[in-house]
């Protein structure tokens, strides 16, 4: 099962990286945090003990920061960096 999970993630990141190419930026930090929502519910669907489904939150906890700490921080930063090159009127 963990081998399973570990190849169907690897498979979502390789394979889905040149779709949030071409995605709008300002998104990325969404789709990260859907994925890792998306990723809960199918380990949830497929846990047996309460064990598991302690380990599936874990999991997705995990992986909701590295979201924060990646595309929605560099999301952040590109909007105050956008914020703050505004054009002022003279």
């Amino acid at each position: 099962m963990n081998v399973t999970l570990a190849f169907a993630l690897l498979s979502f990141l390789f394979l889905g990286s040149p779709v949030y190419a071409q995605i709008d930026p300002q998104s990325l930090c969404l789709d990260c945090l859907e994925a890792a929502q998306s990723q809960l519910k199918q380990c949830l669907d497929s846990a047996i003990s309460q064990e598991d489904k302690k380990s599936c939150a874990e999991r997705q906890e995990a992986q909701a920061k590295v979201c924060e700490k990646g595309e929605c921080e560099i999301e952040r930063a590109k909007n105050t960096n956008r914020n703050d090159v505004l054009p002022q009127k003279k």
